[in-house]
């Protein structure tokens, strides 16, 4: 009896054990889940600070081994690990036939949404494809492909970037630098490329508008008794040939205070000051010709109501002066090779017997002071922020003739405006 009793209670527990068994496998088989974020970090303990073990994208499914507090431990790719609760959804195995026809629908629509983001991902590919591509604006680089993820750099628009990945709506790029992630609309797909094409397109077609405006001829008219043009824009040029007051003339370029003018079929050089847009009014003694050896020597200066006539010695610089308009400035140059700009006010007055101080600064205290109001041509004009470090000579009607840099050499500027008219320091009469 006791021997059937023993066989039983092992019969019943053997039972009791395939049962026991077939519930573990069904609760285990229930106890997996899917990352339901982007991108969720496996951590080596609890908490959000620990050591990142492994990065999972979307839909990654993992192993739920147990809960604590607001956390999972789970086992992915053999690694055990914690999520937060927040970042999974739990996968739920239904026995009854209806919850099965639910379930299949829920595959079902997952599969369609998986379908839908692969096309979306196959759209994003075509338009933003691996290799050199342009940043459409000003954005930063992520360390991981998440919004909220820590900032590498940032870079410019119009920078280019190397694209050597694309997931979920993410590029993975590098720069000359560094490599990191960023959104894909944030790079230039191709229509936004033909775009910028079209636009660097139009741009250009207005600069070559606003080239021609710049080349349009303009008609000028010589303002002096004679006036010679010049084979090249240089007062020791060869000359081609002489004009008269009032002769018109064609403008074709101007630079350096010299224009390329056109007239009587033939091309050559003028000094820009000896033109003007209007014909001006002539008398007898204008009629009247005179003998010069340079064109500079008759160009007569208009005086404004504020100041008072130019003396002759003052109008005889001026002429002398303007003769080497055009000429190389020169660091420490005095002469017709090339000046800075006391070397052109010494050796301009030196013509005349007057010998002045080598510096701007010295000069300064040549002569006897002339105010502003007062000035005539020919009398030294001084200019610098902090002390004198500028000079050029006075030519009547608010301008002066100088040797103003390296760029420009000897040319004609107004004082009336900008860096001369802001950092004006007085003047000294010297004849």
């Amino acid at each position: 009896m006791k021997s059937k009793k023993n066989i039983r209670s092992i019969i019943v527990m053997a039972i009791l054990g395939v049962i026991s068994l077939f519930f573990i496998n069904i609760s285990l088989a229930a106890n997996t889940a899917k990352v339901n974020v982007e991108t969720a970090n496996l951590r080596e303990t609890a908490d959000g600070n620990s050591k990142i073990l492994e990065q999972l994208s979307i839909n990654s499914e993992v192993e739920i081994i147990e809960k604590s507090g607001d956390w999972y431990k789970v086992k992915v790719k053999n690694i055990t690990g914690y999520l937060r609760q927040d970042l999974l959804t739990i996968n739920e195995e239904i026995s009854d036939e209806n919850n099965v026809d639910n379930e299949e629908d829920k595959v079902q629509n997952q599969s369609d949404s998986d379908n839908v983001q692969v096309k979306q991902e196959e759209i994003v590919s075509n338009e933003i494809k691996i290799g050199t591509q342009k940043v459409s604006e000003d954005t930063k680089l992520k360390i991981v492909p998440v919004i909220n993820a820590t900032d590498i750099i940032e870079v410019k628009k119009d920078e280019e970037v190397n694209v050597t990945e694309i997931i979920n709506g993410w590029a993975c790029v590098e720069t000359k630098t560094t490599k990191g992630w960023i959104r894909t609309e944030k790079l230039k797909n191709e229509e936004t490329k033909q775009e910028d094409k079209e636009t660097e397109q139009k741009e250009e077609n207005t600069k070559i508008e606003e080239q021609k405006q710049e080349t349009v001829i303009k008609t000028k008219y010589v303002s002096s008794t004679t006036v010679n043009l010049r084979k090249e824009a240089s007062t020791t040029s060869e000359i081609v040939s002489s004009l008269s007051l009032n002769t018109a003339v064609e403008v074709i370029t101007e630079a350096n205070g010299w224009s390329k003018v056109k007239v009587g079929g033939k091309e050559g050089y003028i000094s820009s000051s000896l033109l003007s847009d209007k014909k001006q009014e002539t008398s007898r003694s204008m009629e009247a010709p005179r003998k010069t050896t340079q064109e500079t020597e008759n160009k007569q200066d208009k005086v404004t109501t504020s100041e008072k006539a130019s003396s002759g010695n003052g109008s005889s610089v001026v002429a002398k002066a303007k003769q080497y308009i055009g000429s190389k400035y020169v660091y420490g140059g005095s002469s017709p090779s090339g000046f800075d700009c006391s070397g052109f006010t010494s050796y301009v007055y030196k013509q005349f017997g007057v010998s002045l101080s080598r510096t701007a600064a010295a000069q300064y205290s040549n002569g006897t002071s002339v105010n502003r109001g007062n000035l005539q041509a020919g009398d030294l004009v001084m200019f610098g922020k902090s002390g004198i470090n500028h000079v050029g000579i006075y030519i009547g009607g608010g301008q002066m003739v100088h040797a103003a840099n390296p760029s420009r050499g000897v040319t004609i500027d107004t004082i009336n405006s900008g860096y001369y008219n802001n950092n004006y320091v007085g003047a000294r009469r010297v004849m």
